[in-house]
């Protein structure tokens, strides 16, 4: 017997717009159920579900847990469309050679990682 991982979830102060800024980076349509003021709002995609639960207590320190995207256009392209949505850059590991990473927050400081696309990664191999 094994276990699955159903959803990860974030605990945030509005789950609704959180979730906003979730849909638009991974381009999903919001679950009809989603409403403001409910206390948990989903992204749903083919690969994995993110679940937004209200909890009003202060983030604290460093995620232990974050996600990696790889984006289906150049990684410096997909940082810029990012920032656009209200992301901001929390530490810059690009290299001069085109390697590296970007570690961004979203709107309530949950860190996570722009990687290079499997395009970009590909022309360095």
């Amino acid at each position: 017997m094994t276990s699955r991982v159903r959803s990860v979830t974030f605990d945030t102060h509005n789950p609704y717009e959180l979730a906003g800024f979730w849909l638009q980076v991974l381009n999903a349509p919001r679950p009809d159920d989603d409403h403001p003021g409910d206390p948990y709002a989903a992204v749903v995609t083919d690969s994995m579900t993110l679940l937004f639960e209200q909890n009003d207590d202060e983030k604290a320190v460093k995620n232990r847990v974050h996600l990696d995207l790889e984006p289906d256009i150049p990684r410096d392209e997909e940082v810029a469309r990012l920032l656009t949505l209200g992301a901001t850059i929390a530490t810059d590991f690009r290299n001069p050679d085109g390697t590296g990473w970007v570690v961004m927050h979203d709107p309530e400081s949950n860190e996570f990682c722009v990687l290079r696309s499997a395009t970009e990664r590909a022309a360095t191999s």
